[in-house]
């Protein structure tokens, strides 16, 4: 993963490179009286813009989602020393992924799913009468911290 020491070193790449070396993503939810509620869940990115996951639809943050489809989400890499923490932080729109739009976002999913030990998804596995969706979160923001250890958030740029 690229170190960053200085406020001209590439927070974008380091921002993907914790994007694609983690197979969790920290989901911020509320309910519609804005109770928050935080879950890990495993997700498989696209273009750094789009992430998915599956989850049960009686999940917590799937029942959120439904009714407050605003969410955020911190990824980051556990691995580091205290105090040198590395993270993209996002603000995003989450919806299950609709009927039309479900083919795409299974081959999606599946893309690495042999790299990240997890079995193949099939439609059937989220559609009918399945206890679980696949469900994606757009991004329409993304940070990282500041490459000077200050609590600040970077903005950072996902891919095209």
């Amino acid at each position: 993963m690229p170190h960053v020491n200085s406020p001209s070193g590439d927070l974008t790449a380091l921002a993907r490179a914790i994007v694609d070396t983690n197979l969790y993503l920290t989901l911020g939810t509320a309910d519609s009286a804005g109770t928050p509620w935080v879950s890990p869940v495993c997700f498989v990115a696209d273009r750094y813009r789009d992430f998915y996951w599956v989850s049960k639809t009686d999940a917590l943050h799937s029942r959120n989602v439904a009714v407050r489809p605003a969410v955020s989400i911190v990824i980051y890499d556990s691995t580091v020393p205290v105090y040198q923490g590395r993270a993209v932080y996002l603000q995003a729109v989450a919806v299950e992924v609709p009927a039309a739009e479900l083919d795409a976002g299974v081959e999606v999913y599946n893309r690495p799913a042999a790299e990240r030990g997890v079995t193949r998804l099939e439609r059937s596995d989220v559609e009918g009468s399945a206890p679980y969706r696949l469900y994606r979160a757009t991004a329409t923001q993304h940070f990282t911290l500041d490459p000077n250890g200050r609590d600040l958030r970077v903005p950072v740029a996902p891919s095209a």
